[in-house]
């Protein structure tokens, strides 16, 4: 129509201008009032149905009083907002194109197109907040099953603290988790958002946009953290917490770490992509915004760990956290590359080397603790100390962290600045800690009083520090070490049996006994000598089989060698003396044991509770 009436305008000015020049001028003007005017009527009847339309949602005003969102109403409903809000958008554009006189009425109308997109802005920020929060999709259960890569934790093994001596071990590295994206909204909503989207930024009503979608997934991560266990915790409220309470934190934080970054964050990112535009700077700024607050809080609760005091039992701990850091720094740096947000990525960077030096302190604070525990009295029974317990479980715990411990320990050079050793840092820095747990066990076993039971628990400890460096990758301590603790286990075995056995064995020694002379002379003697062993096998069998060697091997090793000594020379005693006593009177006092008897009793030693010699016998 306005084409027609425009041709019509035109033919006449054309034939005006024949008739004369100033009449030609004022022809033209004619005609561009009223295609200007007719332009101008369009336009007003487009922002009247404009009006009728976006006021007709209202806002979130509206909204509040009890009106639906239009996106909650039919799919054409949505549809026809969006495109009047487009059509606005463009009769904006040509209004401001013309050349608008100074008539009210233009103006007004430029006013009025103004306020109604506005109004419109408003609505769909709404919208857009409210199409976000009813789409979010909580975090897939799988994400929040977790193992532990080394298997169960024996009773032995778990602990609270270096005082209570047993070593956790389940700091373990969290197995790779695949890097992949989840819906954290409703896939069918993503059309919706970035229409919506796209018209804000189109108005430049971009920052709105972004505040709404930040405002609104700011929420969703915090929610998301608190899902995958990590709570919000001040640098002080770290400090102060019960080391039982935070070693809970600190697991939940390493086992939550890989899923947050590489599943939610990249996620989120992703999300930001398919709302914004991948090359979009606004869903880098929304991405941020969003994202900055629940990953500081992480990194946050990584520098309070580095930061805190630097306790033995926190040492696995650190580990675990500098490790799967150091594993998340290149996704970290890949996701917050931006200059703008290049902050964060400095941030964790700066923690990994807090949490690196922590380590350096701690393993030092960790030796200190061995060599700064005292007893003053003696271990019961000469079992294995709960620090040696303690001490290689640690240290055995700590070889899962070989490779970082290598580039974190220093190593043990001579004074001219050479090597001590082709070891490892990690070696020659464990080397020195077992060498402290041996003279601390040296200073405990002092503490003995039996000279005996002294060699058995020094025995009993460094049999089991080799049994735990033999199976174990602690072999890198290496084949040398575990032979001269050999050595030492059969020493001190040796000089227990000597200290142990001698005055039994010296009792059926042939010295002092002479069957030359009197008969009666010769039998008190040999009941002397019967005696004497009795008392003192007795006195042994009491106290020993209160003794204790947990490992099986070494009690039946120990059981053996006493059984080969013991029974040969009593076997070998009676054969030449006990006829002697046959037929004399009471003679079953003095001879009480046969060698069978004495090789089951011998059974009952060092099982770690007392037994009766007549309960045995009434038993047999």
């Amino acid at each position: 129509m306005l084409q027609t009436v425009s041709s019509n305008l035109f033919g006449r000015s054309h034939h005006m201008v024949k008739v004369s020049g100033t009449n030609s001028s004022m022809a033209k003007d004619a005609v561009n009032n009223i295609l200007h005017h007719k332009g101008i009527g369009e336009i007003e009847e487009k922002i009247s149905f404009a009006e009728e339309t976006i006021l007709g949602w209202g806002t979130a005003a509206s909204v509040s009083a009890g009106q639906s969102m239009i996106w909650n109403s039919k799919p054409e409903e949505a549809s026809e907002y969006l495109q009047v809000v487009s059509d606005v958008q463009k009769l904006m554009k040509s209004l401001e194109s013309m050349s608008l006189t100074a008539e009210v009425n233009d103006m007004e109308l430029l006013r009025r197109s103004s306020s109604v997109l506005e109004t419109a802005m408003v609505r769909l920020e709404e919208e857009f907040s409210y199409i976000l929060q009813q789409n979010k999709q909580p975090l897939e259960t799988e994400l929040l099953s977790f193992r532990s890569g080394d298997g169960d934790v024996s009773e032995e093994d778990s602990s609270s603290s270096f005082d209570d001596y047993p070593v956790d071990n389940s700091h373990v590295k969290v197995e790779g988790l695949g890097d992949f994206t989840i819906h954290l909204i409703n896939p069918s909503a993503i059309l919706d958002l970035r229409c919506i989207a796209d018209l804000m930024l189109q108005s430049d009503y971009d920052q709105e946009c972004c505040k709404a979608y930040s405002r609104i997934r700011k929420d969703a991560l915090d929610e998301s953290l608190l899902i995958l266990g990590v709570e919000k915790l001040s640098i002080d409220e770290v400090e102060r917490m019960e080391w039982e309470i935070l070693d809970s934190h600190i697991r939940k934080w390493i086992r939550a770490m890989k899923t947050f970054v590489r599943v939610v964050l990249a996620s989120e990112k992703h999300l930001c992509n398919q709302i914004f535009g991948e090359q979009s700077l606004i869903g880098s700024t929304c991405f941020l915004d969003a994202a900055k607050g629940a990953t500081f809080q992480v990194l946050k609760f990584g520098d309070a760990i580095a930061i805190s005091r630097r306790l033995p039992e926190k040492l696995l701990g650190i580990l675990g956290m500098y490790d799967v850091l150091e594993d998340l720094l290149p996704d970290i740096d890949s996701l917050f590359w931006e200059k703008e947000a290049s902050f964060i990525s400095t941030e964790a960077h700066e923690v990994l080397l807090r949490l690196g030096e922590s380590v350096k302190g701690t393993f030092m604070a960790f030796s200190n603790a061995i060599e700064r525990n005292v007893s003053t009295s003696p271990f019961p029974r000469g079992g294995i100390h709960p620090l040696t317990k303690y001490v290689m479980n640690y240290i055995k715990a700590l070889i899962d962290y070989k490779d970082t411990l290598d580039c974190l320990l220093e190593i043990k050079e001579d004074d001219d600045g050479s090597s001590v050793t082709s070891l490892s840092p990690t070696a020659q820095n464990l080397l020195e800690v077992v060498s402290i747990l041996e003279a601390n066990l040296e200073a405990k076993s002092r503490l003995y009083r039996d000279d005996a039971l002294r060699n058995f628990f020094l025995m009993n400890n460094i049999h089991y520090m080799v049994e735990k460096v033999r199976d174990s990758d602690l072999c890198l301590l290496g084949e040398d070490w575990i032979r001269r603790h050999n050595r030492k286990v059969q020493l001190y075995a040796t000089t227990y049996e000597r200290a142990s056995w001698s005055t039994i064995l010296s009792c059926l020694k042939d010295e002092g006994i002479n069957l030359s002379g009197s008969s009666s002379h010769a039998r008190a003697v040999l009941r002397e000598r019967f005696k004497a062993f009795n008392l003192s096998f007795e006195d042994i069998h009491k106290a020993q089989t209160s003794w204790i060697i947990p490992n099986p091997q070494l009690r039946d090793e120990l059981r053996i060698s006493i059984s080969l000594k013991v029974l040969q020379a009593y076997r070998m005693f009676i054969g030449r003396y006990g006829h002697h006593l046959e037929g004399s009177r009471h003679a079953d006092r003095y001879i009480k044991y046969t060698a069978d008897d004495l090789e089951n009793l011998l059974l009952d030693l060092f099982e770690g509770s007392p037994q009766s010699l007549n309960s045995q016998r009434s038993r047999r």
